[in-house]
C-alpha cells in the first residue's frame, strides 16, 4: 500500500511538472527581472567598495525575497496540481500579500546563509593548516560537523518559512516555530526534497562543465545566466513544495483541528459541561438507556447520574436508536 501511494505521488509530481513546465518557466521569467537588476546592483556596489565579499552580493537576498512570495505561491499550486492557474496574476498576488513577512524571511535568511557559509568555509579552512595539534584538530572537525547540521537544520526549515507563509494566516513566531519542528519531524519529506534539489543541481553542473569544456567563459557566464534566468529558482520552488507541502498542510490543518477541538472543551468546562457532546454518544453508560426520561419535556437539561452527566436529548437519541435495532433484531429473528 505504501509503494502504491508512493509511486501515485512520483507519477502526479512528474504529471504536474510536465504539465505545467511552461509556467514553470514563466514564473522563473517574471522573477528574472528583478533577480537581473538587483545582483547586478549588489555586484557592482561589491566592486565599488572593493570588499571583494560574498556578504555584500548575499545581500540581495534581502531585497529579491518579496518576488521569492510570488514564485512560491504560484509553484506550489502547481505542485497540488491545481488547473487555470494564472500565473501572472497568482505572482502579483503573492508579492502583495506576503512582501512585508518575506522582506524579514530575506533578512532572516541572509543572516543565516553568512553564518552557514563562513563558518563551513572557516573550519574547513582550519583543518589543512600544517602542524596542527590533534587535540586541535578534533575541536576544528567537531565545530565543523556542528555549522554543517546546523546549515542543514536552516535548510529543512526554509523548506516550510515560505510556503507556510503565503498558506496560513499565522504569525512570524508562529511560522518559525512550526517550520523548526517540521524540520526534524517531518525528515522524510525534508530528504526527499533535498534529493530533489541535489537533481537540479546535478543537471544544471553536467551542462555547465561541458560548456566549461569549450574554454569560453563567456560561453560559461551566459549558459549559467539562462539557467538562472529561466528555470532554476521556480523549479526549485516546485520541487520543495510538491515534496513537502502535503504533509505540512495536513500536519497544520490537523493541529488547528485539534487546538479548535481543545478550546471547544476548555468553553465546555467553564460552562460546567463536564463530558462534550461530540463524545457524549460514544461514552454513554448503558445504565442511562435504563433511565424513565420525558421525551415532550421543554428544554434540555442535563441529567447527572452515577457521578456522570448527560444531556436528556442525547439519552432519549440512544434509547430510540437502541430500540430500533433490537427491533430489526426481532424482525430478523422471525424471519
Amino acid at each position: 500500500m505504501a509503494g502504491k501511494k508512493a509511486k501515485f505521488a512520483l507519477t502526479d509530481f512528474f504529471n504536474n511538472l510536465f504539465n505545467n513546465f511552461g509556467k514553470i518557466v514563466f514564473t522563473n521569467l517574471l522573477f528574472a527581472v528583478p533577480l537581473a537588476v538587483l545582483v547586478t546592483a549588489f555586484y557592482f556596489l561589491d566592486s565599488a567598495l572593493k570588499l571583494n565579499g560574498y556578504f555584500i552580493l548575499m545581500l540581495s537576498i534581502i531585497p529579491l525575497s518579496p518576488f521569492f512570495a510570488g514564485v512560491t505561491l504560484v509553484t506550489s499550486r502547481l505542485a497540488r496540481g491545481k488547473e487555470n492557474v494564472d500565473v501572472f496574476k497568482t505572482f502579483i498576488e503573492g508579492i502583495k500579500n506576503n512582501w512585508k513577512r518575506f522582506l524579514i524571511h530575506g533578512v532572516i535568511t541572509y543572516f543565516a546563509v553568512i553564518f552557514s557559509y563562513f563558518s563551513i568555509r572557516l573550519y574547513s579552512a582550519l583543518i589543512s593548516q600544517p602542524n596542527a595539534d590533534s587535540f586541535f584538530l578534533v575541536m576544528i572537525y567537531v565545530c565543523l560537523i556542528i555549522s554543517i547540521i546546523i546549515a542543514v537544520a536552516f535548510l529543512f526549515i526554509f523548506f516550510y518559512v515560505p510556503s507556510m507563509t503565503v498558506t496560513f494566516d499565522l504569525s512570524l513566531k508562529n511560522i518559525y516555530k512550526n517550520s523548526a519542528l517540521m524540520s526534524f519531524g517531518e525528515l522524510k519529506h525534508n530528504i526527499i526534497a533535498t534529493f530533489g534539489l541535489f537533481i537540479i543541481v546535478l543537471f544544471c553542473a553536467t551542462i555547465l562543465i561541458f560548456v566549461g569544456n569549450t574554454d569560453s567563459s563567456i560561453a560559461l557566464i551566459i549558459t549559467t545566466a539562462i539557467l538562472m534566468f529561466v528555470l532554476v529558482p521556480a523549479l526549485a520552488s516546485y520541487v520543495i513544495n510538491a515534496s513537502v507541502y502535503p504533509g505540512m498542510y495536513n500536519l497544520m490543518t490537523e493541529k488547528e483541528k485539534r487546538s479548535k477541538k481543545i478550546d471547544k472543551k476548555m468553553d465546555s468546562r467553564r460552562k460546567g459541561q463536564f463530558i462534550d457532546e461530540e463524545d457524549e454518544e460514544n461514552n454513554i453508560a448503558e445504565e442511562f438507556l435504563d433511565l424513565d426520561v420525558e421525551e415532550n419535556k421543554d428544554g434540555d437539561e442535563y441529567i447527572f447520574y452515577n457521578g456522570k452527566m448527560v444531556k436528556r436529548s442525547v439519552i432519549i437519541k440512544m434509547k430510540k436508536e437502541r430500540e430500533k435495532a433490537e427491533g430489526k433484531s426481532d424482525e430478523s429473528k422471525t424471519r
